[in-house]
């Protein structure tokens, strides 16, 4: 007889109906029961060795198995006689955490089921089954039982509650399962239109140009038609979001094919249960409206995740026309969390929606999509959130104990916290300079760490003492290690990877708090799990102008000019002469950069000031925008098939330095490279390309170099946010494969 505890995800997926078939299957008798962190069998059988086998290779698409653990133990009196499902006490379930699953999206059967007209379900917009509906969002205790769910207010009804008893059934322990006779119901918020009525309404809207604000699985979305230029533009200036790339949601994997380039692998992404938001190249074809994605190749595409937004697209019946692509933008202001209650649609969404589509299922937890780039044949992820979220990173260093909260950044704010050797991150929040996101946070943290049964003895956070998550740290009373940005982000990607080494870290994005009291952002570190040393950064340039530098890319130009000019005057000349700034600007910039400024190896005002310096972007609406239209007009150099090697005079000295010393990566002369040939009236779109290949030979000679210093190192981490820019993360990738490096990136 064994006795088998299976850990991960097998909770609510359909794993002890699976089971029980299996167990039918081999002549297997027995019991299984949920246990919180892990389903217990008891086996008694000939076939044990293939039960354990189908347990970990057959288990329903929506389980995750992450360890089996068997037991021999001694037959008991009385023999089995069949598999039985049975029920697990409190005693089972109150010392141990939940693994949780995240939300999912509509499964096929269901998707059939919503649209059959002799289904009790027809255009029920909240069906859901084991394989599908919301999970993360809806919990609010353990164990994960509808009683612990918001679910719990609504009472099941006779054919429900069968169904939810019943081994045999799809819907056995669906804890979200209900009908229109006991479930939840949609309504325009303020009225007195409910159900079907409220769903046809909204497609009115949509059908007509107008903006609609959904209320989905983890928060609300402002949709509109992404065909109609009139419509998207009416929503950017009511947003106050000029050119900021929206995700728009097409109906069905056929459109996504007539509008974007997509192959296969990324078909399946898109198509499966956790749809996320995907980037992909815009076919010259596209019917898109410009102003959805505009200054960019590519658009941010989803496929409908919830039952209620394929009701908006096909509602039999209705003779409302709704575009088969609707712009599908996260329902929030600038820099705040998403909406996920009525109340906070109406203050925050009010003044954008023409009308408010809601329902009555709360939303315990919100969780924003989840947005992933490709890159080497696979997602390469820059949100990770719904459908993802809290699913755990797990490192094999056996070394790793305790429990810990880590804060995360103060931008693009999501938390994790650590129990031993797996580390559970936290749905996308937002930025911490909003009060908002700081109180969800709060929460976030007080929630996940009751459901996953982690009570942290420790706080991490970063060190920059201006940040709001270093002073939600303290409030904590917990004790708090202090951790400089850039090693985190290095670390983060060796704990994706599993490895657990040394490595020569490239840590490059905007800003960083180093460990000089001076801005970091284009940095060289040796790491392991222990520390750090700096071996290198880009040339130090003066920043200064606050939070403005960051968004105004002609201050970092005009400071990169500075430093490479004979004078103050001959600055001035090229800047009146590039057209970076007028004179008034100039003079302010130079009292600044004279009396406020503070030294920075930033990458991305690098990439911010030649953007400005090649006439891309003076000015960022949007965090990043200067960069990435950089990256455009690179990408558009090297679509044109004019990618050949040049030489360049910028190289990394082949001079050992002192092994306390740091090296610098020669980014002024690149950049005095890049402006003379501006003036010289060189292509842009060339000048852009030059720029990103003559970087990335840098990096691979930093590379070279840092191996000597400490003494042979062949593993590289590129880290930061400048690495979501996959020209650059391509160039510099192929050139350390050249030098003979390993090389690990962030894909998760």
């Amino acid at each position: 007889m064994l006795n088998i505890k299976v850990y991960g995800i097998v909770q609510s997926v359909g794993f002890r109906p699976f089971v029980a078939r299996l167990a039918a299957r081999l002549n297997i008798r027995g019991t299984v029961k949920n246990c919180g962190a892990y389903v217990e069998i008891v086996a008694q059988g000939d076939n044990l060795s293939a039960f354990v086998a189908g347990i970990k290779n057959e288990a329903p698409p929506r389980a995750v198995v992450d360890n089996i653990v068997t037991q021999e133990i001694a037959d008991g009196d009385d023999d089995f006689t069949d598999f039985a499902i049975i029920k697990s006490s409190v005693a089972d379930k109150q010392d141990n955490a939940v693994l949780v699953p995240p939300d999912i999206a509509v499964c096929e059967k269901c998707r059939r089921e919503l649209f059959d007209p002799a289904n009790r379900r027809y255009l029920h917009p909240f069906i859901n089954c084991t394989e599908c509906g919301p999970r993360l969002t809806i919990i609010e205790g353990v164990p994960y039982d509808r009683p612990f769910t918001v679910m719990k207010d609504f009472p099941l009804c006779e054919k429900c509650r069968a169904e939810y008893e019943n081994p045999a059934s799809r819907r056995y322990d669906a804890q979200p399962v209900c009908c229109p006779d006991c479930g939840p119901f949609v309504y325009l918020l303020g009225t007195d239109v409910r159900g079907k009525d409220a769903i046809i309404a909204a497609r009115h809207v949509l059908a007509s140009g107008g903006i609609v604000a959904v209320k989905g699985i983890g928060g609300f979305h402002l949709a509109t038609a992404a065909t109609d230029e009139q419509a998207v533009a009416r929503l950017r200036r009511l947003k106050q979001r000029p050119f900021k790339p929206l995700a728009v949601m097409m109906k069905n994997i056929t459109v996504v094919r007539r509008e974007c380039k997509v192959d296969a692998a990324q078909a399946a992404l898109l198509d499966g249960h956790q749809k996320p938001i995907v980037l992909l190249p815009k076919r010259l074809s596209t019917t898109l409206a410009l102003a959805v994605a505009p200054h960019s190749d590519t658009v941010g595409v989803m496929l409908p995740y919830a039952p209620l937004h394929l009701l908006l697209f096909d509602y039999p019946g209705d003779d409302a026309v709704v575009p088969d692509m609707l712009v599908m933008t996260s329902g929030n202001v600038k820099g705040a969390p998403i909406c996920r209650t009525d109340d906070e649609a109406t203050e925050f969404l009010g003044d954008f929606a023409d009308v408010v589509l809601s329902h009555n299922r709360p939303i315990r937890l919100r969780s924003d999509d989840s947005v992933t780039d490709w890159l080497f044949d696979r997602p390469y992820m820059i949100r990770r959130s719904r459908g993802f979220a809290p699913l755990p990173v797990k490192i094999s260093a056996e070394s790793l104990h305790g429990q810990i909260l880590a804060m995360g950044g103060d931008l693009k704010n999501s938390f994790c916290l650590a129990k031993d050797n797996f580390f559970y991150l936290s749905p996308y929040i937002g930025d911490m300079a909003d009060l908002r996101s700081l109180a969800v946070q709060d929460d976030s943290v007080a929630l996940m760490s009751k459901l996953l049964d982690i009570k942290p003895t420790k706080v991490a956070c970063d060190m920059h003492p201006l940040y709001q998550t270093q002073k939600a740290a303290y409030k904590t009373g917990l004790p708090t290690i202090l951790v400089q940005h850039h090693f985190a982000h290095v670390l983060a990607v060796m704990a994706e990877n599993d490895f657990a080494g040394q490595v020569i870290g490239f840590a490059f994005d905007g800003t960083g708090y180093g460990a000089d009291n001076t801005i970091w952002g284009g940095e060289v570190l040796f790491c392991d799990f222990g520390g750090f040393r700096r071996l290198a950064s880009i040339e130090p340039f003066v920043e200064a102008g606050g939070d403005a530098a960051a968004s105004d890319a002609w201050r970092s130009a005009l400071s990169l000019l500075d430093a490479v000019s004979a004078d103050r005057r001959q600055t001035a000349q090229l800047a009146d002469a590039l057209g970076l700034a007028d004179a008034k600007e100039q003079q302010a910039q130079f009292f600044l950069m004279d009396y406020k400024g503070v030294a920075s190896t930033s990458v991305g005002r690098l990439f911010d000031a030649v953007s400005a310096l090649l006439g891309f972007c003076r000015r960022s609406t949007f965090e990043g925008e200067a960069a990435m239209r950089l990256m455009y007009a690179a990408k558009e150099y090297a679509k044109a098939g004019c990618v050949a090697v040049w030489p360049s005079d910028c190289s990394v000295t082949d001079d050992e330095p002192p092994r306390r010393q740091t090296f610098h990566l020669p980014t002024g002369r690149l950049f005095k490279d890049i402006m003379e040939r501006r003036l010289q009236g060189e292509d842009v779109n060339f000048l852009a390309y030059r720029f990103h290949v003559v970087l990335a030979d840098l990096v691979a000679q930093a590379a070279v170099k840092a191996r000597l210093v400490t003494g042979g190192s062949g593993t590289v981490a590129l880290a930061g946010g400048v690495f979501q820019n996959t020209l650059f993360t391509r160039l510099c990738y192929k050139r350390l494969i050249d030098k003979g490096f390993t090389v690990l990136t962030a894909h998760e």
